[in-house]
């Protein structure tokens, strides 16, 4: 039996071969293109799992990718569509697109013109480190499982008033989808998210575009360390549950930071949401939690409405929104800690009035974020030209001294003396700068 070691050795060496020759095949070959060739003609040509590398130049036509292929772009290569259909369609699955220039879609909203148009079938797609720009659609992903969009330039025709432009990336109907690292802009929406689920958005910059993300009936999202600015809205979730919203920023958007509509079973934490219109939107949503954010400098720091109940807000900074909280309802509504046991998970209220006798950084008295003034101005808004007037001043004064007057509002039973976000300053500074 002595060569019985040396025959597994043998049988290993020809296995590591074998393997590795099998992995070669596997992988594909590297095929170089050259500026003037035909991209398609190359494409065609190319066996599955191929390495396209483009080198620098301009190559036009609308190309179409039906076998799994990587296209890699030398020195930023640029794809022109000619302003007519889709610069690339692929329709098979485990196509790579690095490193290029996309450019010049069609314009047809009906026929959903895109720089890059993912079809249905072609799972685990990979678009990254590109520039997508002046597209109808920067990228439409549908029915794609898998995907990963990761550190693109997007921006649309921005000469287009924003109905006319399509969005910066468009997700429909999809699992799984990675959106981590892009910069889009100039679109109408920057993320359009429909019957879409498990995703991740992480690190992206949307702005400039009517709404930064906007999501329809998707759950088990995360949206997580995005900037949504110069937006008309920042971030709407509509119809959506089971949602991880956290560590975000929303600032400078002309209505909403963060829209929450018709929303269950989520986690809203540790946001900033500054210098919007409104800082959220709340509206029919329930089993929702929000905690640790910091809203400050808006005109109306949460506009809560339609039977928005049950509920935990816990743990957050209100400083120095025109409105604190803007509610229409029939009872008051609860937040802040709910027993004495869970005092120090009252939110901060930079208009308290209250005092701390015993300094354990707890007010001695609920906050209550609206009164009868509040509502009268919210129902005539001509009221608020005589705010001064010792009429008014007087009525805000008898409210709150004879409950009787008294109007449902927000309480808050035990609320902080000192905001919790060590950097609220900043962000108080950066909305009075403009």
């Amino acid at each position: 039996m002595r060569w019985l070691p040396v025959l597994l050795v043998v049988c290993g060496w020809l296995a590591v071969a074998q393997g590795a020759r099998c992995a070669q095949a596997f992988a594909g070959a590297t095929v170089r293109v050259a500026a003037g060739q035909s991209l398609q003609a190359a494409i065609d040509a190319a066996h599955p799992r191929d390495v396209l590398e483009i080198e620098r130049g301009m190559y036009t036509g609308n190309l179409v990718i039906n076998k799994p292929l990587t296209l890699r772009g030398l020195d930023r290569p640029t794809l022109s569509g000619g302003q007519r259909g889709d610069t690339i369609r692929i329709s098979a699955p485990d196509v790579v697109i690095e490193g290029l220039i996309v450019r010049d879609s069609g314009d047809s909203l009906k026929d959903q013109n895109a720089g890059i148009n993912i079809l249905p079938g072609a799972h685990r797609a990979v678009v990254r480190q590109c520039e997508l720009t002046y597209n109808l659609f920067g990228l439409w992903i549908e029915k794609a499982n898998d995907v990963r969009i990761e550190a693109n330039t997007i921006t649309g025709k921005r000469d287009y008033n924003s109905a006319q432009r399509g969005n910066g990336v468009e997700l429909y109907n999809t699992q799984g989808a990675r959106i981590i690292g892009n910069n889009i802009s100039f679109v109408r929406d920057a993320l359009y998210v429909d019957v879409s689920h498990h995703a991740v958005f992480k690190g992206n910059r949307l702005h400039h575009s009517r709404y930064g993300t906007h999501y329809m009936n998707s759950y088990y999202n995360l949206w997580e360390d995005n900037d949504s600015y110069a937006n008309r809205g920042g971030l709407a979730l509509m119809e959506v549950r089971d949602q991880i919203v956290r560590n975000n920023r929303t600032w400078g958007n002309a209505d909403h930071g963060i829209m929450l509509r018709t929303l269950q079973d989520s986690v809203v934490e540790n946001n900033v949401v500054a210098d919007n219109d409104r800082g959220f939107f709340i509206y029919d949503v329930e089993y929702t939690q929000l905690r640790g954010n910091l809203i400050v400098g808006n005109q109306v720091g949460v506009h809560l409405s339609a039977g928005s109940t049950r509920n935990v807000v816990q743990g957050n900074d209100f400083i120095g929104n025109r409105e604190q909280v803007r509610y229409v309802g029939a009872r008051d509504e609860a937040w802040g800690a709910r027993t004495a046991a869970e005092r120090r998970q009252g939110n901060f209220w930079s208009d308290y009035l209250g005092w701390d006798r015993d300094g354990d950084g707890i007010g001695d008295l609920p906050y209550e974020a609206n009164d009868v003034v509040d509502r009268l101005i919210w129902r005539h808004p001509g009221v608020q030209l005589l705010l001064a007037s010792p009429a008014v001043q007087a009525l805000r004064f008898v409210s709150r001294q004879f409950p009787i007057l008294r109007v449902p509002s927000v309480v808050d039973a035990y609320p902080r003396m000192q905001p919790a976000n060590p950097h609220w300053s900043t962000w108080r500074d950066r909305s009075l700068s403009r």
